[in-house]
């Protein structure tokens, strides 16, 4: 279970019952197993998942290279082209050596520029995948040929190519260009994280303080991190309170609290305070590589759409090769070779199934870095896919949907005894004790108490199985359960218990408090719901999705919560073991469903579930059996996650459809359908237009980043 304003794992379970002798509704014991039963770091051995646009930045600063020597090579081809010289009407330059100008340089533009797509398309070839660069491959190896066997006048072909040849080479450079560039943008947010680490740590020493680079950072060290810095590397505050801005790590701009005993990640920020960290992981064992690690598999994993992406795309190679070949023979059945050669290039060019290619990878980065910059971690593709089709979302209950600790909901007293009067004192009893009940009353004494009427209590003494008890002001008073009034033989005023037994009705743990022999009144303790899960349920039947609620607690407890969230349908006194029954339950009447709960005992309902979400995973960023982790404890996340699901599901597919219907409509026009009415493509347009349907792909996949995942706002009415 979660602290509720804390998105990392609480270290420990809290006791079923209070000291006072109260019964207080807690999760059972086996709830409450730690988190590294289920929590692992994703990725501690070296990462192998990578697809083909893995290493994009150093293949994007490749073609960038060869890009702008082709282009300056290509200057001179063009300008000494007679088919150039005569479109534009100049005369061209005449001396010595003037026409071999063209083939040499074609032809070193054909080795340094083509050498990608021909090493590319020899890879296809021998892989038995043929796809976008052997097409590539194919279509300028037959324009230099041609080329040369009219520049060495062999044939008797008029092929004037090394203008096309060169322009070809030099549209699909920058085209290659710019789609690495595209896809090492989808990365480059997520290469900044590890630019958020500081350079240098504050090691604290016998000494005093000395500054170290991380490298020399050992476990147990203890660090400074004042008051601006951020943090070195993760670990456990051992002393000093400060708001630590998270927002790199949950999406969230809103501060939280840390202090003694609380976990830290590193590359965050102790804002107000200084705070001295005992480190716990370093290096790739840290939040922030797991999250790098994740995010890296998420986008190397496959997917529905780009499954399909690769068949299509394996299809149009055959397509371009039969429709390449049927048109050379049309054409030479024409008897016109040169027309022939001419039309099969363009073919070729023209259906690279290229914008087939980047329509689905591109889409993934995108969204896998929006997600991660809003907190919502995706490990599994599939499952991101999945959330689109989400019927039913079944919450845990404790930490979930509730804070998954104590809070004082009801207060009720005795004719004549004020509120502040009773509060005060049950806060001056409980104020040294670090249970989460006394907590709970002494929070609320310090909200709803004036600084000016707090007491304090001296001579305190536990009384096993019963309660507490302190002299406040030289007045005996004690707070307690039902086994504290038995047994000091006190009576409720009717109208305290006219209060309590509602209390009790659904659910609530009650502690009375009394001042000598006399019951000043009762406090209700619940396990408070949160307002952002009221939000996100609100929002989720808004879009015509169910809500269902999965807890071990009675029953009464599970409907109040229910009543009060609107919540759909209730499974309460679950076993932790029997939790995935009831999400196969779900799946049986045909519902598909999404889980979300803190990772602790759910990994199996996780693992059931059509998606499993984890919530608040905080420093341990892999719940195995989760497909997507919520970094903050923030329910309405879940609203981040079926928006993206639905937009980025929207791009693949319009992606897909200009790809496809691009090539269905532009390789008859490359094949000269209409050359009869003057409508022919040359090989250098069916370049510009391949290349301008990248971009076009390119282009929408960026809207992605115009997507707003904020849940404050997807949850708006």
């Amino acid at each position: 279970m979660s602290h509720p304003d804390q998105g990392y794992p609480h270290p420990g379970p809290a006791p079923a019952r209070h000291e006072h002798g109260a019964s207080v509704q807690s999760p059972t014991p086996d709830e409450h197993d730690v988190h590294g039963e289920y929590l692992a770091h994703v990725g501690q051995g070296e990462h192998t998942g990578h697809d083909r646009h893995a290493g994009h930045g150093a293949h994007g600063e490749m073609f960038r290279r060869r890009f702008w020597v082709s282009l300056v090579l290509s200057l001179p081809v063009v300008g000494f082209s007679h088919m150039v010289a005569e479109l534009l009407g100049y005369t061209m330059p005449d001396f010595p050596g003037a026409m071999w100008i063209p083939p040499v340089l074609g032809t070193v533009i054909f080795v340094y520029g083509g050498t990608p797509f021909l090493t590319g398309g020899w890879a296809e070839l021998r892989s038995r995948r043929p796809g976008m660069m052997l097409l590539i491959a194919m279509a300028i190896s037959v324009a230099f040929l041609a080329s040369w066997i009219t520049t060495l006048g062999l044939g008797g072909f008029d092929l004037d190519f090394w203008w096309e040849l060169a322009l070809l080479i030099v549209i699909m450079l920058l085209g290659h260009w710019l789609e690495m560039r595209a896809l090492g943008s989808a990365s480059g947010a997520l290469d900044a994280l590890a630019a958020m680490l500081p350079d240098t740590a504050e090691k604290i020493t016998d000494d005093g303080t000395e500054e170290v680079s991380l490298a020399d950072l050992a476990l147990d060290d203890v660090v400074l991190v004042r008051a601006g810095a951020r943090v070195p590397a993760d670990g456990t505050v051992i002393d000093g309170r400060a708001e630590v801005d998270e927002s790199m790590i949950t999406g969230e701009s809103k501060t939280v609290t840390r202090g003694s005993g609380d976990t830290v990640v590193a590359g965050t920020v102790a804002t107000d305070s200084a705070l001295r960290v005992r480190i716990t992981a370093l290096g790739e064992d840290t939040a922030l590589a797991g999250i790098r690690r994740m995010v890296a598999d998420a986008q190397a994993s496959s997917s529905r759409a780009q499954a399909l992406a690769d068949k299509a795309a394996a299809f149009l190679f055959y397509f371009a090769a039969i429709a390449g070949l049927l048109t050379f023979a049309v054409w030479a059945l024409l008897g016109n070779i040169d027309e022939a050669v001419v039309r099969t290039v363009t073919v070729l060019v023209i259906a690279c199934p290229h914008a087939l290619g980047l329509a689905i990878p591109l889409v993934i980065a995108i969204s896998t870095e929006r997600a991660a910059e809003a907190g919502v971690l995706v490990k599994d593709r599939l499952s991101l896919e999945r959330m689109r089709t989400v019927e039913v979302v079944l919450f845990d209950k404790t930490g979930t949907l509730t804070q998954g600790r104590h809070q004082v909901t009801d207060v009720t007293t005795a004719h004549g005894i004020g509120e502040s009067y009773l509060l005060a004192r049950a806060a001056a009893v409980e104020a040294d004790s670090e249970h989460p009940v006394a907590r709970a009353i002494v929070d609320a004494a310090d909200t709803r108490v004036p600084t000016n009427e707090r007491l304090t209590a001296t001579d305190f003494r536990s009384l096993p199985g019963r309660g507490v008890r302190a002299l406040v002001d030289g007045t005996a008073v004690t707070v307690g359960g039902p086994a504290m009034l038995t047994d000091l033989a006190l009576s409720v005023p009717a109208d305290v218990t006219a209060v309590t037994e509602g209390w009790v009705r659904r659910g609530a743990s009650v502690l009375h408090i009394a001042e000598d022999d006399r019951v000043l009144g009762a406090v209700a303790l619940e396990d408070a719901v949160r307002e952002e899960s009221r939000q996100a349920i609100d929002a989720l039947h808004a879009r015509g999705v169910k809500v269902a609620m999965i807890t071990g607690d009675a029953r009464q407890v599970a409907d109040t919560v229910a009543a009060d969230l609107g919540i759909d349908e209730v499974f309460a006194e679950v076993l932790p073991e029997h939790k995935d029954a009831k999400v196969t339950e779900l799946q049986q009447r045909g519902h598909t469903v999404a889980m979300v709960g803190d990772g602790v005992n759910d990994a199996p309902a996780l693992a059931r579930a059509d998606v499993g979400v984890a919530i608040g995973a905080g420093t341990d960023v892999a719940i195995e059996s989760a497909g997507v982790v919520l970094a903050a404890n923030d329910p309405r996340a879940v609203l981040s996650i079926i928006e993206l699901s639905h937009a980025s599901y929207r791009k693949m597919w319009q992606n897909l459809v200009w790809a496809t219907g691009y090539n269905i409509i532009a390789v008859p026009l490359a094949a000269g359908v209409l050359a009869f009415a003057g409508v022919a493509l040359s090989p250098a347009v069916a370049a510009v237009l391949m290349s301008v349907s990248t971009i076009v792909v390119a282009l929408n996949a960026q809207l992605l980043r115009r997507l707003d995942l904020d849940p404050a706002h997807l949850t708006r009415t």
